[in-house]
């Protein structure tokens, strides 16, 4: 039994509790942060990506300079790149860091956002779109010879790519909570992203990702990615308490209109955020430590859901998500870069001396 680690960088020190508006790259803030990530053990970093964010290609090249283990995952809208040029810039990255790229699709939950980079397609046509680019990139980084393409969305003909990925290829990520992401996931994806949902629902979540596989006639599965914010103190009690201040922060800047969902903002209208409202409104706790509170604060704008306790509470709690199939574990904080190093000293240890644990208990049954 493993599992990995997943952070996400930032450009400055702008943050949910204490944003920026407009903040500049800070480089000495990436070079500091990313060598935080790198020197606590954490695998990847995600570079996100909006319709007024700074280019996650670029900042990964950067990570990726100042690291010698972490890797990047490239988060990526097919409808802002062309899916050759994005297989050789990928395939770029991943020669220059030694095999070190993953790359994330994102085919669009808010058309209100699509429309600002000229994308006017409906949701069911951007994931059409999606399940295309990914074919392109696969047979872009395996094709020897010029191969013509002739889809809905891309055509082309004798395209070849001598610029190929170390490893051969580069690992996807699709992630969503719609039928069409579960398909294109389960059918093509290395690995799936859910946002924080109770045990119960990931694991129905899971078990769509893993039936469209099967479907689709896999011999194999995508590895499952799912996020947290974990709020981590001392102590339980101590964490509560600094619970209750981080979502009072987080009510006062969306009042304030500094959040990047004001109060004005409709309700979300992608799947995965409403059902992230439909669970908060079920309770504020779920499970061991699972905090919602955080999700209405924010109108679940992302991947908003938190973990409360002390670092052995979050600990045990995110090793009933491995327990689950979740082996890929995304964690960030509300105060980036010391939540980051909070985790990488007591957290991150502690789940992985717990695996250590089963796997010698698992040894042991077996002899």
């Amino acid at each position: 039994m493993s599992a990995e680690f997943i952070s996400v960088s930032f450009p400055n020190a702008s943050n949910d509790l204490h944003p920026i508006p407009d903040a500049p790259v800070d480089p000495s803030y990436l070079e500091r942060y990313s060598r935080a990530l790198d020197d606590y053990g954490f695998n990847y970093t995600l570079l996100p990506y909006s319709s007024s964010s700074f280019d996650p290609f670029t900042l990964g090249a950067t990570v990726l300079a100042h690291t010698k283990n972490l890797k990047i995952i490239v988060a990526l809208r097919p409808n802002t790149v062309y899916p050759t040029v994005a297989a050789k810039s990928l395939a770029t990255l991943d020669q220059l860091s030694g095999g070190r790229v993953v790359v994330h699709f994102i085919a669009g939950g808010s058309d209100e956002e699509q429309a600002r980079e000229g994308d006017f397609l409906d949701k069911e046509a951007r994931y059409e779109r999606q399940e295309e680019y990914i074919r392109i990139l696969r047979l872009a980084w395996t094709s020897k010879e010029p191969f013509d393409f002739e889809g809905t969305h891309y055509q082309f003909k004798g395209f070849r790519s001598a610029v190929r990925p170390t490893n051969g290829t580069i690992p996807i990520s699709v992630g969503g909570s719609s039928d069409a992401a579960y398909r294109i996931g389960g059918s093509l994806a290395d690995i799936f992203g859910l946002w924080g949902e109770p045990l119960k629902e990931t694991k129905e979540q899971i078990d769509r990702v893993y039936a469209e596989a099967a479907k689709a006639g896999r011999t194999d599965r995508p590895r499952i990615w799912v996020t947290f914010r974990p709020i981590v103190a001392e102590t339980d009690e101590l964490a509560w308490q600094k619970a209750h201040r981080v979502v009072d922060r987080l009510n006062d800047n969306r009042e304030k209109g500094l959040s990047r969902s004001p109060l004005s903002a409709p309700r979300p209208a992608n799947i995965g955020s409403q059902r992230l409202l439909e669970i908060a409104s079920r309770g504020d706790v779920h499970d061991r430590a699972l905090w919602y509170p955080t999700v209405t604060a924010t109108n679940a704008a992302g991947a908003t859901t938190a973990l409360v306790g002390s670092p052995r509470t979050i600990a045990d709690s995110i090793l009933d998500y491995i327990d689950l199939g979740c082996d890929l574990i995304s964690i960030r904080g509300y105060d980036n870069f010391n939540d980051a190093v909070d985790y990488g000293r007591y957290i991150l240890p502690l789940v992985r001396e717990g695996l250590r644990e089963r796997e010698g208990t698992k040894k042991s049954a077996a002899a």
